[in-house]
């Protein structure tokens, strides 16, 4: 079991910063790839970024490539998103989700990011 729970949303203005955290506990923190997804309103949830177990060989979608970067300290079982020139379509939801067995099997509850134009 993984229980997962983001911080960090609120409200920014286009062009600003915001840092996302996800604290895991349960499953050593260490052996699974951690993921931030989003969902806005009306849409699919739709996948952000990844990070390996050790934090290596990060993935990103094309629309956020260059501005967000997913880091993981796993001495604090914590997952970052510093998500960097936002614009207003970043404004969501966003989800952090743990990789167990092949599937993206736990989620947080999810923080509200608003991007104010």
């Amino acid at each position: 079991q993984v229980q997962l729970v983001e911080s960090g949303g609120g409200l920014v203005q286009a062009g600003g910063s915001l840092r996302l955290s996800c604290a895991a506990s349960g499953r050593t923190f260490s052996t699974y790839a951690m993921g931030w997804f989003r969902q806005a309103p009306g849409k699919e949830r739709e996948f952000v970024a990844t990070t390996t177990r050790s934090g290596s060989n990060p993935t990103y979608a094309d629309s956020v490539k260059g501005r967000f970067t997913i880091s993981r300290d796993n001495a604090k079982n914590t997952v970052y998103l510093q998500m960097n020139n936002l614009k207003p379509e970043d404004m969501a939801v966003y989800y952090c989700a743990a990789l167990v067995a092949g599937r993206w099997a736990y989620w947080g509850q999810g923080t509200q990011v608003t991007v104010s134009s």
